[in-house]
């Protein structure tokens, strides 16, 4: 890989092993699951965590799917929320694989964040990723109150995959009058299953997320036997981007998204969308997730967090 690593994580990078990030799923899955598991359990004061099954509205699609809530302790009145999903390539990845994003989120913004279980491919293929997250999201409007969730105050956030069914939703809603989105974070997003050259060529060091594991979760994601993915499914592929809510859009450099998520905020300004785009020099995928103590790791979550909770009007802490 020829483009610009930042010094940050440099160290980083030349401790990994070259690998097929999506060659073995199940082996994957578990080594996520390890490494998880490693981690500190996320015990703080501030919030409080219980799990929840969202149930779809009756004679919609879909079946019940788990999703996690983090209410900051003690709050009075209706709250921002926050519907999150975790990233993986569309097939890796579950509750506790985004738990210390969600709580970091609900304690630094102020609002109840749910975290989104959907269902992963290949098992299951699309549109089941985005028939779970349509069902989240009717679920929490329709539950607002109960939730203590303010239903004009509702974000979408996601990471790569996770940033997918963000935007997907977020187009869905607009088209079907879906509950009201206030704002989309896409951070590092997979939004175009075309492989058109640029960074996922340019990006394709073994050891990192690289153009052809891109273009294998697209293949997987997407299922081999499948007509047409919808629009959704694909939001690049959109022709009208109009209408939407206002949209934080991450992409790092050494990333093979790149160059999709800077085309997207493009056409996001073109069609007068209000759009706050974070350019993270020298940084590969979901480098946040690799390498958490760097300082280019801590002052890029403190810019996301700083823009959903001003977009939110959260109090945070």
């Amino acid at each position: 890989m020829s483009v610009y690593v930042h010094p940050d994580l440099e160290p980083v990078l030349a401790g990994l092993p070259e690998r097929s990030m999506f060659g073995d799923i199940p082996r994957a899955r578990e080594g996520m699951r390890r490494a998880m598991s490693t981690r500190a359990p996320y015990d703080d004061p501030r919030l409080s965590i219980e799990d929840a099954v969202a149930t779809p509205a009756p004679g919609a699609d879909g079946s019940g799917v788990p999703v996690r809530i983090y209410r900051p302790a003690g709050a009075a009145g209706a709250l921002p929320a926050v519907l999150f999903f975790h990233g993986g390539g569309f097939v890796l990845g579950d509750l506790d694989s985004g738990d210390r994003n969600c709580a970091h989120m609900c304690v630094e913004t102020g609002a109840v964040v749910i975290a989104v279980d959907y269902r992963l491919a290949p098992e299951h293929p699309c549109p089941a990723a985005l028939t779970d997250a349509w069902t989240a999201l009717h679920w929490t409007s329709a539950r607002a109150a109960e939730l203590g969730v303010d239903p004009g105050r509702i974000a979408l956030s996601g990471h790569s995959a996770g940033a997918c069914l963000a935007a997907g939703l977020t187009l869905r809603a607009r088209d079907e009058g879906g509950p009201a989105i206030a704002f989309q974070q896409l951070l590092l997003p997979a939004l175009d299953d075309r492989a058109d050259g640029g960074s996922r060529a340019e990006i394709d060091d073994p050891r990192l997320l690289n153009g052809a594991s891109v273009a294998q979760i697209w293949e997987m994601y997407l299922g081999s036997g499948s007509v047409e993915a919808p629009v959704y499914a694909i939001p690049a592929r959109a022709k009208d981007l109009s209408g939407l809510p206002p949209a934080y859009v991450q992409v790092a450099g050494a990333d093979p998204l790149r160059d999709e998520g800077l085309a997207y905020a493009r056409r996001l300004v073109d069609h007068q969308v209000g759009v706050e785009l974070h350019f993270v020099p020298g940084a590969f995928h979901l480098f946040e997730d690799w390498a958490p103590a760097t300082e280019l790791a801590r002052s890029t979550v403190a810019h996301w967090t700083r823009a959903l909770r001003d977009a939110l009007g959260g109090s945070g802490k």
